[in-house]
């Protein structure tokens, strides 16, 4: 066995010596979003140890799809029967990666609070921590989980990422910025952190400020991920939108959002939500009372849809269900039946960890999203009243999540409910005045009420 260590000095035991730079460009990779990070694939290939074979596993865990579960738990049964010597830091990274294959992500998480607590500075550790807690609504947990690393890691611009959208997503504003900043300084190329700052901004309405920071910052996401490639340029498409510059931001959805991996569940639940969104912000008019896709924008859902159709089966994360759901709906696909169907009987025997967002905010939102789809405006409203309270418990953030917000407002104009558009939208406006979009809005409901522009 050799010994060598990853980026941060943690100790890492391997097989063969040529795999070390594998594990630390999963790492470093895994932290900055990077492709390398599936370089140790290639290195699990002749390499049982534990460590790259837990990495390995995660990277197969991330497809986000059924199909990966299998393919993870092979690469841990190898390293299992090898038996192979390795550090008590591996042995619990392991084990976490192992309770997730089981579906056990209660007991992952319990893994991943010892591995903050004993090694913080195990950050690809802390990572997949706060994904976790991210997929099942838990920021504070997030947060926590940064703020027990921070101490020990002080130098590392990854780190300072992380705390920033823990902060953000705790709606800590003030220190989620200063964080971000900070990781920009000592990187001045973070895209988590800068992502962290583009929630801010759009959370603040500074919507000019933040198309302006994200352009600026749009010059190296090329390299990246697909995952945070297309992510970032989908926060600039949210801006232009704010802005009312529909056409720009549809643009993006042709030229960057949409089209790098499309096999991927991110990218794909990514361009759903910017496609809605671009509808419900008046592009080519939302669907009309039949449901119909003969708009401007229905040649990219019915295209959308033919990569959708293949997440009938998955049910691994309500939040990616529910978007895949609107798509094949919006395309009037027969796909979305079937796919509502599946969510309900998953839902029925879901695991205690996630039983309460399955059951209490999917259902209905799942049902409210074909519903809406489909022109069924008062019922669609009805369905998502029932979802918005529990929504969180969905994962995704503030802004992902606002979709499903935006989509109950226009239900309860289009059948008629004005008076409670006006409650939600006109704080809204008064909170946002560079929000174009809301602006607009404000302006309909108005004048379907007959009071005056104020």
């Amino acid at each position: 066995m050799h010994s060598a260590k990853d980026p941060f000095g943690n100790a890492i035991t391997l097989q063969q010596p040529e795999s070390a730079a594998a594990v630390r460009d999963f790492v470093e990779g895994f932290l900055a979003y990077e492709p390398r990070v599936l370089a140790v694939l290639a290195a699990a290939e002749h390499d049982a140890s534990l460590i790259v074979q837990a990495c390995a596993a995660a990277l197969y865990m991330f497809s986000e799809s059924p199909s990966g579960v299998p393919r993870a738990r092979a690469h841990l049964q190898r390293a299992a029967a090898a038996a192979l010597p390795c550090t008590e830091r591996e042995r619990l990274f392991a084990s976490a990666v192992q309770q997730w294959v089981d579906g056990q992500v209660g007991d992952s998480l319990a893994t991943h609070a010892l591995l903050a607590r004993g090694f913080p500075r195990d950050l690809a550790a802390l990572k997949l921590g706060q994904y976790h807690v991210f997929n099942l609504g838990d920021a504070p947990t997030m947060l926590r989980l940064a703020l027990q690393c921070a101490p020990a890691a002080p130098e590392v611009a990854w780190l300072h990422g992380m705390l920033a959208f823990g902060h953000e997503q705790c709606h800590n504003l003030a220190q989620a910025e200063a964080a971000a900043r900070h990781a920009l300084r000592l990187r001045p190329a973070e895209p988590w952190a800068e992502h962290a700052l583009a929630h801010v901004m759009l959370t603040e309405g500074r919507h000019a400020e933040g198309a302006a920071f994200m352009q600026r910052a749009s010059a190296h996401w090329q390299g990246l991920s697909s995952f945070m490639r297309c992510h970032n340029w989908w926060h600039l498409a949210l801006f232009q939108i704010e802005l009312g510059d529909t056409a720009a931001a549809l643009a993006l959805f042709d030229q960057q959002v949409w089209g790098v991996d499309k096999s991927y569940s991110q990218d794909q639940v990514g361009a759903v939500s910017l496609l809605a969104r671009l509808e419900l912000a008046g592009l080519a008019g939302p669907v009309d009372e039949a449901g119909s896709a003969a708009l401007a924008s229905g040649p990219r859902w019915d295209e959308l849809a033919t990569h959708l159709a293949d997440r009938v089966g998955d049910q691994v994360q309500p939040f990616l269900d529910l978007q895949y759901l609107y798509g094949l709906a919006r395309a009037q696909r027969p796909e979305a039946d079937a796919l509502l169907a599946n969510m309900q009987q998953y839902a029925l025997a879901a695991p205690p960890i996630s039983q309460v967002a399955w059951q209490q905010a999917a259902m209905p939102a799942a049902r409210g999203l074909v519903a809406h789809a489909r022109g069924q405006w008062a019922v669609a409203a009805d369905e998502l009243a029932q979802a918005l309270p529990w929504l969180a418990r969905i994962g995704g953030s503030h802004a992902q999540r606002e979709l499903f917000e935006q989509v109950y407002r226009d239900a309860l104009a289009r059948s008629g409910q004005w008076a409670t558009v006006l409650n939600l939208v006109k704080p809204l406006a008064n909170a946002q005045p560079q929000s174009r979009r809301l602006a607009q809005q404000l302006a309909q409901t108005q004048q379907a009420l007959n009071l005056p522009r104020i």
